[in-house]
């Protein structure tokens, strides 16, 4: 008969979340027999390791913990490890060989808990009994791995919490761990705490400020007792101050945040110590590369960087991430903003942040001198991921005197591959506008900026501003006499005239441009006056001379390997292919477009081809098709900022739409596929332009209709096998996806679509089953693969 014994105290807590990693621990411990859970200090090692030896308990004759926090002298671990199972053996000359005795003559679970400072020890006692105890398994917790031969790591992340910029919804909130623990634990301390409509933003925020991290959560729910939400929110920026006051049955080090954390800095060697401080000057992620070039020197020699960062990733100080097959390291806020009241000073400070600018200035000047070549997509993932460093080194450039120069020129290197090329308008605008206003020297510098933010106030459908923006870049322009300015100012001015309907008035400012633009070897100017120029030709009536244009412009693209204005090309021949008859031909072009728009992540051209294709399909009769990608198209647009009368004849050739579809569909009718089309993603909205066929020969309009109707009534589960699915073909991969423990950012990757997406996906599958959580789907589709794949 099993004795099951061992000293694992009482859970007198509930258990949240963690049912992947429980099931990993038990997976691991099937075919490992050292098992060490690693993580930043008080995301729940402890905890979990907990978990999961009560949930092995009958597996085992015994399961000891042995806690080792208050142990400080190596040479005590194996005795302590004896004390705690009781073993005395007056007749072995040391503990350890006493322990091996007991050990090899049952089956045993130990927990080795708090290892981190007795690493070394811990190793050598866990090799000496697992070598000399067959039937032993240890599971340890560490902030690193003990390193030893056949051990098996695991590292323990935070709690999921909801992303930055995602849409909430009570039940979405409900998907997220550190939203229940946080839920859970202030209604411990304050009878009645929910999440409601009024309080779930300020609920989401505090978990993404406290990383996730369970202690940080735990602490911050006992503070509710006193605070609001939002009041706690906003009185985070000392997190270390306000987060205290944790159980009194922890070890000191835990009942703090900031003693926590001091407790992992304190065991580290000084140059391990000096890199954390020093990434903290990074706001988000980051490369090897920017750690070289920022973080080196004062005793950090460059061939040193590569080992610092794996020592501090083997502490669990680091998390190591891949982003697009780059691999990026990040350093959770808690843990930053520790590292940041550590630097030696304003001095120190102002000097990482001058040398994390230079690294980031000399960063966008490459991807502005690249853009207009073959390395647009590589560029355009760079920059995407570098967003919060770029963010943060103009701001540098703002609020340091003598700087805003330099962060001009940065902003003006951002414009074309970063910022137009994403639809980063209101972004755009953002920081020019700041720059400008802070660095008003009459320079050459200025009046490219000021033509820059024209471009995009005019896109936006700004006139009034845009012509003043212009005039300005064009007087100074002038009297510096430069020539790129001056060309980069008469092609604005086309295309102000163009987005006004004034045709006859743009052709030979864009003229002008073509010249100027080529003089000066600017290919991307040159691109977009050619472009613009064979639009408004062809509107004039002269199309063989807009096909030469257009067969120009392409030829430009092909021959230097460029894409971005390559999908606009053939956006703009679509139309006017269309203009001319020619459906099969714009359809054709459209979609080829839309492919690449989609592949760049261009909105404002996916946004524009959408209306294309509509126009093309109501033509052809297709008038429910036409007014879904119609309305997702003007939702699409909005997002981005982009205004639907920015360029009249385009915006006569949706009224022009609009109106042929009430007529054929009939208001109500209209007003129902424009719903489906607003409530679309931009990726369903992509697949039915593309006309897609889906699983039983429907086309991926009509699988997108379907999943815009309510679900049948009556509960999901009891859906048979031979019953057809209610899922569409992509949500039914997202379910096996969600079935294989997938979280959405692996589904995002593998699948090659944005996380916002798949978590729309996930809310419209649960909508449909009926379901509360992600472990019923995976139930259902194994019911339903029992009796046959749905």
């Amino acid at each position: 008969m099993t004795r099951q014994v061992g000293n694992l105290p009482a859970d007198l807590t509930s258990f949240v979340g963690r049912r992947r990693e429980l099931a990993e621990i038990r997976r691991l411990l099937s075919v490992s027999r050292l098992v060490t859970l690693t993580g930043v200090g008080g995301v729940g090692k402890t905890r979990l390791a907990l978990r999961a030896a009560a949930e092995q308990r009958r597996a085992f004759d015994s399961v000891w913990l042995v806690d080792l926090s208050t142990v400080t002298d190596p040479a005590l671990v194996a005795e302590t490890v004896a004390a705690t199972m009781g073993v005395r053996d007056e007749s072995a000359p040391r503990p350890v060989d006493a322990l091996e005795q007991v050990l090899s003559s049952q089956r045993t679970l130990l927990v080795l808990d708090n290892c981190e400072h007795l690493r070394d020890a811990c190793a050598v006692l866990a090799d000496r009994l697992l070598r000399g105890a067959s039937e032993l398994r240890i599971l340890a917790t560490s902030r690193q791995s003990l390193g030893i031969t056949g051990e098996h790591q695991m590292k323990i992340s935070p709690l999921p919490v909801p992303e930055r910029d995602r849409p909430l919804s009570r039940r979405s909130l409900e998907l997220y761990d550190g939203i229940s623990l946080l839920t859970e634990r202030a209604a411990a301390v304050l009878p009645g705490f929910t999440v409601t409509e009024d309080n779930q933003a300020a609920v989401a925020e505090l978990c993404r400020q406290l990383d996730g991290i369970p202690l940080a959560i735990e602490l911050a729910a006992v503070r509710l007792r006193a605070l609001s939400v939002s009041a706690l929110v906003e009185r985070l920026r000392d997190r270390y101050r306000l987060l205290t006051g944790g159980s009194s049955t922890a070890v000191p080090r835990q009942q703090t945040l900031h003693a926590l954390v001091d407790w992992s800095f304190q065991l580290l060697p000084g140059a391990e110590r000096t890199l954390w401080t020093r990434l903290s000057i990074f706001p988000s992620h980051f490369d090897l590369d920017a750690v070289e070039a920022v973080c080196t020197g004062g005793g950090i020699e460059r061939d040193d960087v590569l080992d610092l960062l794996d020592a501090l990733l083997d502490k669990s100080l680091l998390l190591r991430e891949e982003h697009a097959g780059a691999v990026r390291y990040r350093m959770l806020d808690t843990l930053r903003e520790f590292g940041r009241k550590r630097l030696g000073g304003p001095v120190e400070r102002r000097s990482l942040q001058r040398r994390h600018r230079d690294h980031y200035l000399l960063l966008a000047r490459r991807a502005s001198a690249e853009w207009f070549g073959p390395d647009q997509f590589s560029w355009l993932k760079r920059l995407n991921l570098e967003q919060a460093n770029l963010r943060a080194a103009m701001d540098f450039c703002l609020q340091e005197p003598r700087e805003a120069e330099a962060g001009l020129r940065m902003a003006l290197c951002l414009t074309d591959p970063y910022w137009l090329a994403n639809a980063y308008y209101n972004e755009g605008r953002h920081w020019l506008d700041r720059m400008l206003w802070a660095a008003p020297e009459p320079t050459v510098l200025r009046a490219l900026a000021l033509c820059a933010d024209a471009e995009m106030v005019l896109t936006q459908g700004d006139t009034d501003r845009g012509l003043r923006l212009l005039a300005e870049s064009r007087a100074l322009a002038e009297r510096l006499g430069d020539p790129e300015a001056i060309a980069q100012t008469s092609l604005v001015a086309g295309l102000a005239e163009h987005y006004a309907g004034d045709y006859a008035k743009a052709a030979p400012l864009l003229e002008r441009a073509v010249r100027e633009e080529e003089a000066v070897g600017n290919l991307s100017g040159l691109l977009i006056a050619l472009i613009t120029l064979a639009a408004g030709v062809g509107y004039l009536g002269d199309r063989a001379r807009a096909t030469e244009l257009f067969e120009r412009a392409l030829a430009l693209t092909e021959a230097h390997g460029e894409c971005s204005g390559r999908a606009w090309v053939f956006t703009i021949f679509a139309i006017h292919l269309w203009q001319g008859g020619d459906d099969a031909g714009a359809l054709a072009l459209a979609r080829e477009a839309l492919l690449l728009g989609r592949d760049l992540g261009d909105r404002m051209n996916i946004a524009t081809n959408l209306e294309a294709i509509a126009w093309v399909q109501a033509g052809e009769g297709h008038h429910a098709h036409a007014a879904r990608l119609l309305a997702a198209s003007e939702e699409l647009g909005r997002s981005v900022g982009l205004a639907p009368s920015r360029d009249k004849r385009f915006a006569e050739f949706h009224e022009r739409c609009l109106t042929g579809l009430r007529t054929a569909l009939g208001e109500r009718a209209l007003s129902r596929e424009t719903r489906r089309g607003n409530r679309m993603t931009m990726d369903e909205a992509i697949e039915e332009a593309l006309g897609e066929r889906a699983e039983g020969g429907r086309t991926r309009a009509e699988e997108t209709v379907a999943a815009a109707e309510p679900p049948r009534p009556g509960p999901a589960p009891g859906v048979s096998a031979a019953e057809p699915s209610p899922l569409t073909r992509r949500e039914q991969e997202i379910a096996e996806l969600i079935a294989q423990g997938r979280s959405n950012k692996e589904i995002a990757s593998i699948l090659v679509i944005s996380q916002r997406t798949v978590e729309g996906h996930v809310e419209r599958i649960l909508d449909k089953l009926g379901f509360a959580s992600r472990a019923q789907i995976a139930a259902w589709l194994a019911a339903r693969e029992a009796g046959g794949r749905p």
